[in-house]
């Protein structure tokens, strides 16, 4: 069982996200895209994962469809290797299953070796290259798919409807 606690990310948390996004990538997003990402909820889902009053991670997803769309997954410094993104996974998946998503996709850095062997762990698998995908680094990006299946026992965390 962690410390932390995860909860949807509000706008009063751009702030930390931002700190998270410049200390993690070479090209991270603005505070107005986060702004932006944050407060559509209709087609979005931002979580954090929060410890003493502090974001230790933050987890940004996309809907398209039947299908999940992981848009950037951040950990605070220091606090790397000891589950935080898991946790953030984990409630994502469950929330997938729950909204009856199908497929869930990524592009991850082909450097990026930590953030891929999370993501294999959820079936992840690589289906092609993106070159020169990110801009100031023109380094290329691993196009993953998953199936969203029930991973060792991870259930809804609501029920679903059946049609």
């Amino acid at each position: 069982m962690s410390d932390w606690t995860i909860r949807l990310a509000e706008r009063r948390d751009v702030n930390e996200l931002l700190g998270i996004e410049q200390t993690q990538f070479p090209e991270p997003w603005t505070k107005n895209m986060l702004l932006d990402e944050i407060g559509n909820t209709e087609t979005r889902r931002y979580t954090v994962a929060v410890l003493g009053g502090t974001i230790v991670g933050y987890l940004g997803v996309m809907f398209v469809m039947d299908e999940l769309h992981v848009n950037t997954i951040g950990t605070l410094p220091g606090f790397e290797g000891r589950g935080v993104a898991t946790s953030l996974m984990d409630d994502a998946w469950r929330d997938a299953l729950a909204r009856g998503l199908v497929r869930a996709t990524l592009e991850v850095a082909t450097s990026n070796q930590r953030a891929q062997r999370l993501y294999f762990r959820y079936g992840f698998k690589p289906v092609g290259i993106r070159k020169n995908y990110y801009e100031r680094t023109r380094e290329d990006a691993l196009v993953l798919w998953a199936d969203v299946v029930d991973l060792d026992g991870l259930k809804p965390a609501r029920p679903t409807l059946d049609p």
